[in-house]
């Protein structure tokens, strides 16, 4: 009897218990509105694109489980491959371009050696605040060689210019607008980081004699590593969803955009052009997949070299 006293909890600990409980409960109470929008918008479109990746349609026979074999033969799909290596390609030249200048854009900034900073910062940012299909319209007016641009300064100075419409330019085309549009997100991100660096550094590099060069390489690259590698991750990522810049300027340029340009537009034109939901959805969870990989890459790359 004595044991079996001394095990139960007294009445101050059931309390406690209780009062914990109650607070469980309630924490999940709120957490219950983000949990059905996150599990809706979020978990569901994924669970149903899995779902449709697995079944193919038919004309005779209907819809049918073929398990992996639309992976299969996107694997081995020539198209699917031109438009992964067309966003590699253009990944590979845009994005290092990108964080260089939103990088020198930032130090500029920080150097507080330039007149009129807040036009200079208001100016490079801009472009980031047009809509994306806005800023694709603009350009591809301008790149025009029989309407735009190119073609009033072929007509002014009577020249023939390269047209950038054209299947050969047309990546370094769209490259252009990502910079354009991109760069003053990115230079924010670098300048707040910039910002956070205590004073106290560049005191005693002042006092070491270190010129600009040697503080920028020193300490000012090293304590942002963190925001450069926040910002390629996403450059990456825009890089691989890569679809508003070619679907408009397939109409201006069909010759040179096709309806395979980039994976997202691929996906975009097999689901509502060609009827082909499933295959559609097995392009996009490996589209999906492959960037998780790349980013999760970067990420861990630039955590190894911070440590």
């Amino acid at each position: 009897m004595t044991s079996t006293a001394a095990s139960r909890p007294t009445p101050s600990a059931r309390r406690r218990r209780q009062g914990r409980d109650r607070h469980g409960a309630t924490g999940w109470w709120f957490l219950t509105p983000f949990l059905i929008v996150f599990l809706i918008s979020f978990i569901a479109p994924i669970v149903y694109a899995l779902y449709l990746s697995v079944f193919r349609s038919r004309l005779i026979g209907g819809t049918v489980f073929v398990g992996l074999e639309n992976y299969a033969s996107a694997l081995q799909d020539p198209q699917f491959w031109s438009s992964v290596s067309r966003v590699t390609v253009l990944l590979v030249i845009q994005v290092p371009l990108l964080l260089v200048i939103a990088l020198a854009a930032a130090l500029a900034l920080d150097s507080r050696k330039l007149h009129g900073m807040a036009f200079f910062r208001i100016s490079i940012f801009m472009p980031y605040a047009v809509p994306a299909v806005v800023a694709t319209l603009i350009w591809g007016f301008m790149y025009g060689s029989n309407f735009g641009l190119v073609a009033n300064l072929n007509d002014l100075f009577s020249t023939t210019l390269p047209n950038p419409l054209s299947p050969k330019h047309v990546l370094a085309a769209i490259a252009n607008i990502l910079i354009w549009g991109n760069v003053g997100y990115n230079m924010l991100i670098f300048y707040a980081a910039l910002r956070v660096i205590p004073t106290e550094l560049y005191e005693a590099a002042a006092i070491d004699g270190a010129g600009q060069l040697r503080i920028i390489t020193a300490i000012k690259l090293p304590a942002i590593r963190g925001a450069l590698v926040i910002a390629a991750i996403f450059s990456i990522i825009g890089s691989f969803q890569l679809f508003n810049e070619p679907q408009i300027l397939q109409a201006m340029a069909p010759n040179a955009v096709s309806t395979y340009f980039s994976p997202n537009l691929y996906s975009y034109n097999l689901a509502f052009s060609g009827g082909q939901q499933n295959y559609s959805a097995t392009v996009a969870i490996i589209m999906g997949v492959a960037t998780m990989i790349v980013a999760y890459a970067v990420q861990l790359r630039g955590m190894r070299k911070g440590d």
